[in-house]
Formats: C-alpha cells, sequence, structure tokens
C-alpha cells in the first residue's frame, strides 16, 4: 500500500509540474519526476510478482489434500523461480515468506521417501508428523526407519507423514512425495499387504496418535491383522507423578547426549559448573500435557536436578518459557543450554528455541539477565541410538501382540474350563490397581469360552473403565463399563466401600487396552494383563 501511495503522489507532482511549467528548469524537473514514476511502477510490478507467489504458498499450506495439490505445488515452485532475487525478498502472505522456497535446510536428495509398491505380505508403516528441514529428516526421521529396517529385514519399511503442510512444502521445494496417512494405507491395501505394524514417532498419546487410529480405524478390515505401536514415551498415566521405563529411557538417553555435547564428563559435573540442561518440548492443550510434568518428575526420582522439562505452547502452564527461566535461576544455574525434547530437529527448534527473534527461547533466557551463558544445540532425538532402540522394541512388542492376537482362535481350544478362578490383575499404574486388601487379585469368571475378571479398586475415584483406548470410549455408541461397590476388609479389621468393576479378558497372559475416566472426567489409556489363574476351592 506505501508503494502504490508514493506512486500516486510522484504522479500528481509530475502533472503539477507540467501545468505550471519552468523553462529549462521545469523541463530537469519533469525528467526527474517521470524517472520516480517509472521507479514507482516497477517496484509495484516486482511487489505484485512477489503477492501472486505469496498467493501461490499459502493455497499449499493446507492440512487437506486435494486433486489439485500436485498441480499447485508445481504452480507455485515454478513462479518462485521466475522472481529475480529482489522479487523473493518480498513475499508476504498469511504463510508464505522467502524461507519457504529459499531456506537451505539440507540436501533433500539424501532422504529417501520409501514410498515404493513393491512391499510384500509384511509392512512396517513408520507414521511421523514431518518435517521440512531436509537435514534433520534424514538424520531424525531417517535414523528411526533404518533402525526399524535393521531390526526386521523381512518387513518392508515404509514412511508416511501425518502433515499434509509439511508435505506439501517438501515436494513443491524438493520435488520429494511423501504418503499422508491415506496414501500410505492404500498402498499397503493395492499391494496386498497382509499384516500391518504401525509404529508412530510421536512422543505421546496425544492429538496426532488419536488421528492416527482413527484413519487406521478405517482399514482394519482390509489386512489379515493391524496393530500400532507404542510413542516414544509410552503410556500417558492419570497424573504427573505416573512414570514408566519408557520416559526413564527417554530421559536417561537425551541427558546423556545433551552431557557429551557440552562438553561435560557427567550431569554432576555440569552442575557443579552452575549449568542446567532446559529440554524444550512442542506442548499440548490435549489431555496427554501431562507428559511433560512426568518427564519432569522422572527427572527429579532419577536426581537429575540440573534438568527441566519446558514447552513452546507452555501447555501445561509449569512448562511455559517464563516459568522454566524462573526454575532455572531460582535453583542457581547460571549456564543454560537449551536442546529440543522432540524427535525432529525442525522449525521448532531453528526458531522458536534457537531464533534470533525477541520471542524464541534463546532470546528470552538471555534478554532476562539472570544467566551469564545460553547455548543450543540443534539436534532430534530421532539421531540417537538409544532413542531408536525404544522404537524397536516398541515394534516388537507390537509384531509379538499380533502373532498372539492370530494364534487367539487356535489357543481357543485350551483356554479354561468353565467356572470361577483367582488371576492376577497386572495394570501399568500405581493409581490404576486391585485394592491392596486382595492382594493383586481378581475374580475370573469362565462361562461358554468368554472370559470376564472382577476386580476390586483402591477407592471410588475411577468412575468408569472401558475395553478400549480412551479415544474409542468418548466416541458415540461406546459402552462403558459400570461400577459395583464392593466392600474390602483390611488386615487390621477396617472395612471400606470402593468401586469394583467386571473387566471382558480377550486372553490370558496377553496385554489389552483399558480406558478409564474419573471424577475430573479426563479419559486415560493403560495396558492390563490377566494371569496366573488358578481354580477357586469350592
Amino acid at each position: 500500500m506505501k508503494k502504490r501511495l508514493t506512486a500516486i503522489f510522484a504522479a500528481a507532482m509530475l502533472a503539477s509540474l507540467l501545468v505550471t511549467g519552468c523553462g529549462g528548469s521545469g523541463a530537469s524537473t519533469a525528467q526527474t519526476a517521470s524517472e520516480t514514476a517509472s521507479q514507482s511502477a516497477e517496484a509495484d510490478a516486482d511487489q505484485a510478482a512477489a503477492d501472486e507467489v505469496a498467493k501461490l504458498i499459502d493455497a499449499i499450506y493446507v492440512q487437506e489434500r486435494t486433486d489439485m495439490t500436485d498441480e499447485q505445488c508445481k504452480q507455485a515452485k515454478e513462479a518462485w523461480d521466475k522472481l529475480t532475487d529482489a522479487q523473493k525478498e518480498l513475499v508476504s502472505g498469511q504463510y508464505a515468506d522467502p524461507d519457504y522456497f529459499g531456506r537451505n535446510t539440507g540436501d533433500a536428495s539424501k532422504d529417501d521417501p520409501l514410498n515404493g509398491d513393491d512391499i510384500g505380505d509384511r509392512e512396517l508403516l513408520v507414521v511421523s508428523f514431518g518435517t521440512s528441514f531436509n537435514d534433520s529428516r534424514v538424520q531424525d526421521i531417517g535414523g528411526i526407519e533404518k533402525a526399524l529396517q535393521e531390526a526386521y529385514p523381512d518387513w518392508s519399511v515404509r514412511r508416511a507423514f501425518t502433515a499434509q503442510i509439511i508435505i506439501n512444502h517438501i515436494q513443491a521445494r524438493d520435488e520429494e512425495k511423501i504418503d499422508n496417512m491415506d496414501q500410505a494405507l492404500e498402498r499397503a491395501v493395492s499391494s496386498g499387504v497382509k499384516e500391518l505394524v504401525i509404529q508412530p514417532t510421536h512422543l505421546m498419546h496425544g492429538a496426532e496418535y488419536d488421528e492416527l487410529s482413527e484413519a487406521v480405524s478405517k482399514y482394519e478390515d482390509k489386512f489379515e491383522s493391524v496393530k500400532i505401536a507404542e510413542p516414544l514415551l509410552g503410556p500417558v498415566g492419570a497424573d504427573a507423578s505416573q512414570i514408566n521405563a519408557d520416559k526413564e529411557a527417554v530421559l536417561k538417553a537425551i541427558t546423556a547426549q545433551a552431557v557429551k555435547e557440552g562438553g561435560y564428563d557427567s550431569l554432576q559435573a555440569a552442575d557443579q559448573d552452575k549449568t542446567a540442561f532446559v529440554f524444550m518440548g512442542h506442548g499440548t492443550s490435549h489431555t496427554a500435557n501431562v507428559t511433560y510434568d512426568q518427564m519432569q518428575t522422572q527427572a527429579e526420582q532419577l536426581g537429575y536436578k540440573n534438568v527441566f522439562i519446558g514447552t513452546v505452547e507452555g501447555k501445561p502452564e509449569d512448562t511455559a518459557c517464563q516459568a522454566v527461566i524462573d526454575k532455572a535461576s531460582q535453583a542457581g544455574y547460571k549456564n543454560i543450554v537449551l536442546r529440543p525434547l522432540m524427535v525432529v530437529a525442525g522449525d521448532h527448534a531453528n526458531n522458536d528455541m534457537a531464533g534470533d527473534d525477541a520471542d524464541s527461547w534463546k532470546s528470552q533466557f538471555t534478554a532476562s539477565g539472570k544467566f551469564d551463558k545460553v547455548d543450543c544445540q540443534i539436534s532430534g532425538m530421532g539421531r540417537i541410538a538409544d532413542i531408536e532402540q525404544i522404537y524397536v522394541d516398541h515394534t516388537k512388542a507390537a509384531m509379538e501382540d499380533a502373532g498372539q492376537t492370530e494364534s487367539t482362535a487356535a489357543a481357543a481350544d485350551t483356554q479354561l474350563a468353565d467356572g470361577t478362578y483367582s488371576a492376577d490383575f497386572i495394570t501399568d499404574s500405581k493409581m490404576f490397581h486391585v485394592n491392596e486388601a486382595n492382594n493383586g487379585k481378581g475374580v475370573l469368571t469362565v462361562k461358554d469360552g468368554q472370559m470376564t475378571i472382577h476386580v476390586s479398586l483402591t477407592s471410588q475415584n475411577i468412575v468408569n473403565l472401558f475395553p478400549g483406548t480412551a479415544a474409542d470410549a468418548q466416541k458415540e455408541g461406546a459402552q462403558l463399563l459400570q461400577p459395583t461397590v464392593d466392600t474390602v476388609k483390611y488386615e487390621d479389621g477396617t472395612s471400606e466401600e470402593v468401586n469394583g468393576f467386571d473387566i471382558p479378558v480377550p486372553a490370558l497372559d496377553q496385554e489389552f487396552d483399558c480406558a478409564l475416566v474419573g471424577t475430573k472426567g479426563k479419559w486415560y489409556d493403560h495396558k492390563v494383563k490377566v494371569t496366573n489363574a488358578q481354580p477357586e476351592e469350592q
């Protein structure tokens, strides 16, 4: 708008000079005005060309793929390539900027999109949110994919991204095509895949994991077996105190790598040097955001007093940048090392964490004036060998579960005879388990080949259970398990009324999903297992 006003003003000045004319001096002034008008017209043309590219970029900065997407990606890049360097700097739209095509993020030719059709009977589909940063895609996502292919050479590893915005960016800029979830699943169906195991590279059971599960549910009847493996940090847990072996392994791995890259022999040595490590995650408004607080709990339990967990979104609130600045400062640390708590070192790591803008974490920590030094380690978790191994282990568990599911029919002949049994009810939570008065056991009832276990819990705080995932429990028509009121008697002679539930058991000695909702109305995912069934004494 400013450039157009300049052009109008210049034209008005020229008209005025021509009317009032002042001999030779007037002719010189008229020439100057003409040059100004010409320059203004050229600037307008430059801006118009840049605006057209911005419009084309904004058109593909969308989460939905259409029949026009391929052509739109091509048009955007061709229009960009026709711009002069000066015009490229003028590109600005709702989402568009010069970095969309102009930023150097590494060599895309080193990346393998893993979208071949020659799959075979067994496919391992590795699903990531995605990143347009080429080097990170190769090292972080590619590192996980290669580790899985090496671990399971008899399976064909393929890739899918859940962020269409990123898929379009990579396709437009680098002409590399990566499948979205629907494309990958359709490819598996058309290739005749029989066994499908899906390994998400997501951190937690958050919104992305829920969307993935919903997409897969539409294709389950297309394969003989479909299993979704655990995300990196495993089950969420009910509150900030709930941690698990995955969270411990992840925190140990990323801390060890950060300490090493920071030039310290140990975390204790860094602590003595008044250095703290801040791991910055994304954050989420999903109920799974408690995962970040659980990671802080894990740090405390490991004695990692100079490790802090934060999030870009500041969800949960105690992980916001200013909150973490206050924690680290109040603990007496003078040196800060920032590192992403993310699988990839993409836009969030490079810009939100390590960028030069005033709102980046590096800038905010520096501007606080509370620290002598603020360093950044721009490195994703996907390139750490111990992290890759966690994904390998999760995939193995899913494969074994798939094998157990396939053998359910064959195992039916060896199921328990009708009757009642005492059985151990094992869960992954300190909050969700059998009341101590019952020594971890429930009453297993077998009738006509169907098994149900009745368990008495520790209180009446769990309102409903669901034999499946939390996402499915919240769908319309879901049949929730209603509680019974059980009276339990303790060794000291006291008694208490608690909630009990009759839970369907698909098979013995195998983990299965069981979601719960408490008095606050939040659903949580858990894994449970029924084992050691013994006939009850008559």
